[in-house]
């Protein structure tokens, strides 16, 4: 009897998820697995910040339940357990005798740890790790270039890849799970005070009121495509401040893996063939481009992405780190309203937008001139949607040491408030809120 332990990371999901499909397989039976990482939700980065805080977390255990409701659904069950997934997956594997443990291969640093530090102790007892794809919309093997020779130039990237390089067909969810689980505790999903947070009060005018979850992205998938049609907008909309749907809201989903990239793009090929194209429609698969080139860039230069000069490499750069500066800038207490109103929102529902992003990393690192990866980690802490890669991209990017062909990329954060915010309705909001 063959048996195989699917170790969920961020891909919690059921459909189009190849680990689930590979483990069924090769064994006969299997095990499905998740563990809430102590690596990340019990320590702190290198500038004390918390690894993940509780608007993130709050999605991943919202996530977590749903995808344990679907698996028992399926005649299935989610086993949970907490720890470090190095030692818990392990005691799995040796009282389940599996063969294999099927999961998702990360490429960056403290994730690339656990995995081996997980296979080394496989190895003791003869199973082994079997890695499977989920992170991505293009499979590596299929792009005319290898990891090595990507482009460090996006437009470049664009240009090579989206005219012939196919989006594979997402691979359709199992029918039967080959669930056994004899004397295998299912354990319970923690809740937010057992890390030591508060419960999280609702926010009326959150940009991000949503749930965690398979079932939940897929329902804003169709919201967002077929029942109000606001695809057709979103280029024209995706600067915008202010309600859930001036965007897709999708980065949190595809960051847990709750969504498949494959799956987004694949509706909205089938929505263009429906209801026809525009800038709009390939405007939403262009940022799954961005997505994907920023993971690329991270196989690519590895450990570079968190280093003070990223990936210019050369002479160490001396970074300043003005505690009161930092504090101001975390707490929304700059001044600088703008700026502030941004900060307020990420403290208080764990989402900012896309342009608010942009104005306060170039505020942090071009007015205040403070150390950028103390703004990387900061977001880490504090997004409901932090992706290790596209953050760190990012933040390399506006910081002037990542693959920008602009030299200087700093915003005029008096031009993009007129600009994008010319009534105060955005500042006023959030200024409400402080005074709360």
């Amino acid at each position: 009897m063959n048996r195989a332990i699917v170790w969920f990371r961020q891909d919690l999901r059921l459909s189009d998820n190849e680990a689930i499909h590979d483990a069924l397989k090769h064994a006969d039976e299997v095990l499905y697995v998740y563990v809430f990482e102590d690596l990340f939700l019990k320590s702190n980065g290198p500038h004390g910040f918390r690894r993940t805080g509780k608007h993130r977390l709050k999605f991943i255990i919202e996530s977590v339940e749903d995808l344990r409701l679907n698996l028992r659904s399926k005649g299935a069950d989610l086993i949970i357990r907490c720890g470090k997934a190095q030692d818990e997956i392990f005691k799995l594997a040796k009282q389940y005798k599996s063969s294999w443990v099927f999961c998702n291969r990360e490429r960056t640093s403290d994730e690339v740890k656990i995995q081996d530090k997980l296979e080394q102790n496989l190895w003791s007892v003869g199973q082994e790790i079997k890695y499977s794809r989920g992170k991505m919309l293009y499979y590596t093997q299929d792009l005319p270039f290898p990891i090595t020779h990507s482009p460090d130039i996006f437009t470049n990237y664009r240009k090579e890849v989206e005219k012939i390089t196919p989006v594979r067909k997402p691979i359709p969810e199992a029918e039967n799970y080959k669930y056994a689980a004899k004397d295998i505790e299912s354990g319970e999903i923690p809740t937010l005070e057992d890390y030591g947070f508060e419960q999280i009060p609702s926010i009326s005018y959150s940009a991000f009121p949503l749930k965690g979850g398979e079932t939940a992205g897929l329902d804003r998938l169709r919201y967002y495509l077929w029942d109000s049609r606001l695809i057709d907008t979103y280029l024209d909309t995706r600067n915008e401040l202010v309600g859930v749907d001036y965007s897709s809201k999708f980065s949190p989903y595809l960051a847990q893996g709750c969504l498949s990239p494959k799956v987004i793009y694949h509706e909205i090929m089938k929505y263009e063939q429906f209801y026809g194209g525009n800038k709009s429609t390939y405007w939403l698969y262009f940022e799954l481009l961005w997505r994907d080139f920023f993971r690329l860039i991270a196989k690519k230069y590895q450990n570079a992405i968190f280093q003070p000069n990223g990936l210019k490499g050369g002479r160490i750069k001396e970074f300043k780190e003005d505690q009161k500066k930092i504090k101001d800038w975390t707490q929304g207490t700059t001044g600088q309203s703008f700026v502030d109103a941004n900060m307020i929102e990420l403290n208080a529902t764990g989402f900012m937008s896309n342009r608010g992003r942009q104005n306060v990393a170039s505020y942090l690192v071009h007015d205040l001139k403070q150390n950028w990866q103390i703004g990387a980690e900061y977001f880490e802490y504090m997004l409901i949607d932090y992706d290790v890669c596209s953050n760190w991209g990012n933040w390399n990017y506006l910081a002037g040491v990542g693959n920008d062909p602009r030299e200087n990329r700093v915003f005029n954060l008096e031009t993009q408030a007129r600009r994008y915010d010319p009534e105060n309705k955005y500042v006023d909001l959030w200024r409400k809120f402080e005074k709360v």
